[in-house]
């Protein structure tokens, strides 16, 4: 087990490295010059005040100078200041963290939760009329993008049943205590973590489904029932339990399309999160916020992926014994 956790350490490190040089480089590939962007802020600037801009955040050294000093500096936790706001990256990053890992865990708890119930409904009788709704709602949902998906739920629910707010994540004229602000922000994050669940909730309860089916043919569920077990707990001990691990193995798969489909629902509903902070950063060429981004998301992509596979582990025993 100790190799184990080591290889998967060593393995994430050198994953953080490799993402940390591959996006510095690509970033620097981008057409248009930060020192413009920063100049275009205080009003136009001469040649002087732009080689001196240029000097202050390093633009003026060769590429490979530059990797090494923010390869170094980000090992230390220091992930620049940023050209825009002009505030350290990483308190930057940190201030819109919570509001995007709220709507990603949300959104992706509720479409597992409803999704797997959707999939073991559909199981009970795969050809009857509940199974095809669910397979007709999963395709809809599926094909549906998720900005069209937000769009029409911030027509429906914002104007024609006006019953949830379409944008922000507080109402800045309510008062009221701890209560009152959690059940504020939980108002506000329905709209927006019902359009990046949707589509994630089509996928997970058509492989429920098919998971299912396939569980429930196998011998030992047929043993089960033999010796009289109710079907309320093959479904629910024996067969739901074999049929959650592949749900499981690809939402730990998808958590960094959650993220990057956090970016379109957040700029769509104007939450102040990560995507929202993304979008502005890149229309303002502020590099050291969209690769203090990137770092962020590919470390909370590999958190996800090793608590992935430790839920694995506990749903399946026999894999604690694999590599």
């Amino acid at each position: 087990m100790y190799q184990r956790i080591t290889k998967q350490l060593l393995y994430a490190v050198s994953l953080i490295l490799a993402v940390l040089v591959l996006n510095f480089l690509l970033i620097q590939l981008a057409p248009g010059d930060p020192a413009e962007v920063i100049a275009g802020e205080m009003g136009g600037a001469n040649a002087e005040v732009m080689a001196a801009i240029r000097a202050q955040y390093g633009l003026d050294k060769p590429l490979l100078t530059q990797l090494g000093l923010y390869l170094g500096h980000a090992l230390q936790g220091d992930l620049g200041t940023s050209y825009f706001y002009n505030r350290p990256v990483v308190e930057l990053i940190l201030s819109r963290l919570g509001p995007t890992l709220l709507l990603v865990a949300t959104a992706l708890g509720f479409a597992l939760i409803v999704g797997t119930r959707l999939g073991m409904l559909a199981s009970r009788n795969p050809r009857g009329i509940a199974s095809a709704l669910v397979t007709v709602l999963s395709l809809i949902g599926y094909s549906a993008p998720v900005f069209w998906t937000g769009l029409m739920l911030v027509i429906l629910f914002g104007a024609t049943i006006p019953l949830f707010p379409i944008a922000g994540m507080i109402d800045v004229v309510k008062q009221g205590g701890p209560l009152v602000r959690a059940l504020d922000i939980a108002h506000h994050l329905v709209l927006p973590a019902l359009t990046l669940g949707l589509v994630y909730l089509a996928q997970y309860s058509r492989l429920t489904r098919a998971s299912m089916l396939e569980v429930l043919g196998a011998d030992y569920i047929r043993t089960a029932r033999a010796k009289g077990v109710s079907e309320r707990q093959v479904f629910n001990r024996h067969a739901f339990r074999n049929a959650l691990l592949p749900v499981v193995t690809v939402a730990g798969m998808q958590f960094g399309a959650i993220i990057s489909g956090a970016v379109l629902v957040e700029t769509v509903f104007s939450w102040p999160g990560l995507g929202t902070l993304a979008f502005q950063s890149i229309l303002a060429r502020d590099y050291p916020t969209v690769l203090g981004i990137l770092f962020f998301s590919t470390l909370i992509v590999i958190i996800a992926n090793l608590l992935t596979d430790f839920v694995s582990r506990l749903l399946d025993p026999r894999l604690a014994g694999g590599r």
